[in-house]
């Protein structure tokens, strides 16, 4: 399934999958645990995400960790803004999404030069679209149905939960145009275990093509998440094989955005499911090269 999404004037037909890298910029991360501290450790993480093939790269400046206080807006700016100018003028061809739902915040990062803002909170504020839609910038609106940093897991909490998520999106969808934004410009996430059990979340990932159905792209950030916690048994950085076939599985029908930590890995995937879907070929005469054709490593024998 093609998707188009129209950012800072230009279309982009996304008849695959884009990657979007992360880059955490909060101490308190649920999958990074401050482990990129500074602000070099954080450009030195961009740099390498773009190197490994990141299409996308996003940066948050509030952990989604919940049960407890929202950052102050002039603290996440002070964390997000020098990475997005940094990307902005060392990469100019990626584009930069900014994780976030605060005006200040918005406004702070589209001047900085961000493409794209991911709006976690299911548009709680309006404006957010207002400005998207001014400058031009694409918006993720995402399915939540509490405050940002509330923790909200109930199994009676949805007579049927694919059905609010369509419902949600939908009209989030045309608030979202109401105030200003093309509806070119919006991208939509069924929000994985953002006020959803594990179960819940699972319900809504197998029944992804009433979203897509939608006509908007998708933005699935499936990397490390706690359902596949819950499936694997593993905490989040021992999740990545179940977080690459997630991605595999449920990227596969394209038009997709796919947030993830390993983007090295994730590009792999990716570019293996175009050539299986038929959306990307090999020339018919191509041969794989020798030197491709088996590892050279200490005590390897080639066959």
């Amino acid at each position: 399934m093609a998707a188009t999404l129209r950012v800072r004037g230009s279309l982009r037909q996304i008849t695959g999958t884009l990657v979007m890298g992360v880059v955490n910029a909060s101490p308190d991360s649920f999958s990074d645990a401050g482990q990129y501290s500074t602000l070099d450790d954080r450009i030195a993480l961009a740099d390498r995400l773009i190197a490994d093939g990141a299409d996308v790269i996003d940066v948050g400046g509030q952990s989604a960790i919940t049960g407890e206080p929202e950052v102050l807006a002039v603290l996440e700016i002070e964390r997000v803004v020098p990475v997005v100018e940094w990307v902005h003028r060392r990469h100019p061809d990626v584009l930069i999404s900014v994780d976030t739902y605060k005006p200040q915040v918005v406004a702070a990062v589209l001047a900085a030069g961000a493409d794209i803002i991911n709006d976690v909170s299911g548009l709680l504020y309006p404006e957010v679209a207002a400005q998207c839609g001014a400058a031009g910038a694409a918006l993720v609106v995402m399915h939540n149905r509490a405050r940002p940093k509330v923790r909200l897991q109930d199994p009676d909490l949805y007579d049927d939960v694919l059905a609010d998520v369509v419902a949600f999106l939908t009209a989030q969808l045309e608030q979202a145009v109401a105030s200003g934004m093309s509806r070119e410009g919006i991208v939509l996430d069924p929000g994985p275990d953002f006020t959803k059990t594990p179960q819940q979340t699972l319900t809504v990932l197998r029944g992804l093509d009433a979203v897509r159905a939608l006509g908007r792209p998708l933005l699935l950030a499936l990397s490390r998440k706690d359902f596949l916690g819950a499936i694997l048994g593993k905490p989040p950085r021992a999740r990545d094989a179940g977080s690459l076939a997630a991605l595999a599985l449920l990227g596969a029908p394209g038009g997709t955005i796919a947030r993830v930590h390993d983007v090295a890995a994730s590009v792999d995937v990716v570019r293996t499911v175009e050539h299986l879907m038929g959306r990307q070929e090999l020339t018919g005469t191509y041969l794989l090269p020798d030197e491709l054709r088996h590892d050279r490593g200490a005590g390897s024998i080639p066959r």
